[in-house]
């Protein structure tokens, strides 16, 4: 397996790590197999990112038999759209190393989590396509193949988590034409890649009526969705087991434990040659 770590400038002198677990390809089996792809993008509120739901979710797809790739991007101070320009770099670098990493570039998916469901969905949808282009890439050069998300944070708007658009968007926080702009329900149109979400019903951090705005945006949009609400478990829970659980104890929810083996099951299936 090829392991390494790249540093991604970013546009305000920060930095993002990007990650990659690229499976070796065998004599025996297919010497040129070029495998879907996907790249973890963790939560943390636009503050952090966090650990639990970045390699640990990159071992399940790894396993899975996917090439993985974790993006720790920028955060606060850093504001929109560094994090973006970085996710869009480490797209493009994904399909620009294709061979060498052993990667089909045209399946690639993102997975995101909460706040880094909101970077992944900005990179999926068009709402920042002017943005990417003024900073020198085509957007639909780096828009991923399909869009992953776990409780994510969509709406800029009442029912916001109101932390991650204040640390995205800095002293632009008030300002209502910037949150319109980054408000990914406002923004799903024929562009938008197929899409996996999943949610608790209960999470009183990032309401699930996120979820169900982007339900129903895809839906008039035409976008393929399939969402899983589970009606137990709050917010952060990345894989709700022993693994990914708060200092090992708090976060398992055994009802939320089965959305990986749905999202890998997605992936095949959109992916099916």
């Amino acid at each position: 397996m090829q392991y390494f770590e790249h540093k991604i400038p970013g546009i305000d002198g920060s930095a993002a790590t990007f990650v990659g677990y690229c499976l070796d390809n065998s004599k025996e089996i297919d010497p040129d197999r070029r495998r879907p792809s996907v790249l973890v993008i963790p939560g943390g509120g636009y503050e952090m990112t966090s650990d639990r739901e970045a390699e640990p979710i990159a071992m399940q797809f790894l396993a899975a038999g996917f090439n993985a790739f974790v993006l720790r991007y920028s955060v606060k101070p850093s504001v929109f759209p560094v994090a973006l320009l970085e996710a869009a770099e480490a797209v493009r670098r994904m399909r620009a190393h294709a061979a060498e990493w052993h990667v089909d570039g045209d399946r690639i998916a993102v997975i995101g989590f909460s706040a880094g469901g909101h970077l992944a969905a900005n990179l999926a949808t068009s709402v920042s396509d002017d943005v990417l282009a003024a900073h020198g890439y085509d957007p639909d050069e780096v828009r991923p193949n399909g869009l992953m998300l776990s409780y994510p944070v969509i709406t800029s708007g009442p029912l916001a988590h109101r932390g991650s658009f204040d640390a995205l968007l800095g002293e632009k926080k008030d300002d209502q034409k910037a949150l319109d702009a980054v408000s990914i329900e406002k923004h799903i149109d024929a562009k938008t890649p197929p899409v996996f979400v999943w949610h608790t019903l209960p999470d009183g951090c990032v309401p699930c009526e996120n979820t169900l705005m982007l339900i129903d945006a895809c839906k008039k949009a035409g976008v393929s969705i399939e969402a899983h609400l589970f009606p137990e478990g709050g917010h952060g829970l990345a894989l709700g087991n022993a693994e990914t659980a708060w200092q090992g104890v708090n976060g398992i929810e055994p009802c939320v434990q089965a959305w990986p083996k749905l999202a890998i099951d997605w992936m095949r299936r959109t992916f099916a040659k």
